[in-house]
């Protein structure tokens, strides 16, 4: 057998076994299809579609560092959540706030939950994580746990207009228009510093209205506390006038109650001017009647005045400052001047 022959039968025999293992032959698998986060436009920015559903997911919050300044620095312009009282006359905070807001379709219109979570630290040893809210919108209802319409105010930090406690345990009934709205809700007040727990009257009753007018917006709000039997109300509304906002409210209470309970009655006005794109000031001024309580009841002849001035600032797009400086001169105490200092950045 010469070479010729033996490379042509080697040839062959491997053909051979190749064409009877070709059956067997190993064949990659294709790789499972990855399904990448897609962004969901319905209902504004920042929405995605949560992977494998139909359900758009928001998340958003903000990052604050601010230091309060006043006799006994406790919790002077904290916009929610409070802080731990201290016997220093300044107080420095930190707080970490991340809010999840998930909407979908359905054949009664949107429905959406949010939950926001707050993380708050006075100092390293003194930090508190609270819900600060929880709760299911969907038709106009919405249960769980929210804020208040006596939670608004004005733009600046002077007012003082709002109820002590704005968050609760609430179901409520809003319907709304793009320049109109109107509600009322029932509201758990076991947090009031006016519940005495001895009765199972621990609601209220409140209810609002506003909308806006060209350049006009305004929102009457009222709320009865049924364990006081006390009630209050309030009308508040802004007018845009030169280069600024002016700001008006007035409140009036029948007695100390879970909806309001610095004065009988009180009336504040602030000016919040733009002076640039990135600069606002707001002088603003509060007058007290009856301020203070008693026995349970407001003080007579100890009328209160209130005046301040807040400052905010833009440094860059969602990182912004804001200081805020409040003299308070009540008829039968000594006034007191308090203020903050705060820096933020949104996301």
């Amino acid at each position: 057998m010469n070479i010729k022959s033996l490379l042509l039968g080697s040839a062959a025999a491997l053909a051979a076994v190749s064409g009877a293992q070709a059956a067997d032959a190993i064949v990659a698998a294709e790789p499972e299809p990855v399904e990448y986060v897609r962004v969901c436009d319905a209902y504004g920015t920042g929405y995605f579609y949560i992977p494998g559903t139909e359900t758009c997911l928001k998340i958003n919050g903000y990052i604050r560092f601010q230091v309060d300044v006043a006799p006994n620095a406790s919790s002077i312009g904290a916009g929610g959540g409070g802080s731990v009282p201290n016997d220093s006359d300044w107080d420095a905070r930190t707080r970490g706030q991340v809010q999840f807001t998930a909407k979908s379709d359905t054949e009664y219109g949107p429905l959406t939950g949010v939950i926001v979570m707050q993380f708050n630290a006075d100092n390293a040893s003194a930090q508190k994580a609270i819900l600060d809210s929880a709760y299911i919108d969907i038709a106009g209802f919405r249960a769980g746990l929210f804020y208040s319409w006596w939670d608004d105010g004005l733009s600046g930090e002077t007012d003082d207009i709002g109820s002590p406690v704005t968050l609760h345990n609430s179901i409520r009934y809003q319907y709304e228009t793009d320049a109109f709205y109107a509600g009322i809700s029932v509201d758990e007040l076991e947090d009031s510093p006016f519940y005495n727990g001895e009765t199972a009257n621990n609601v209220g009753v409140a209810v609002g209205l506003g909308g806006k007018a060209g350049a006009f917006s305004y929102q009457i709000t009222a709320g009865y506390d049924t364990d006081n039997e006390e009630g209050a109300v309030r009308a508040m509304g802004t007018v845009a006038v030169g280069p600024g906002t002016l700001g008006l409210a007035v409140v009036y209470a029948s007695n100390p109650n879970a909806y309001y309970n610095k004065a009988e009655w009180a009336v504040a006005a602030e000016y919040a001017i733009k002076a640039t794109d990135k600069l606002k000031i707001t002088p603003a001024v509060q007058y007290y009647n009856n301020y203070g309580i008693t026995a349970g009841e407001f003080n007579d002849d100890n009328d209160a005045w209130k005046v301040g001035l807040t400052v905010d600032y833009q440094i860059v797009d969602n990182l912004s400052t804001k200081i805020s400086v409040q003299y308070l001169d009540p008829d039968n105490a000594s006034d007191v001047t308090s203020g903050f200092f705060r820096l933020q950045r949104a996301f």
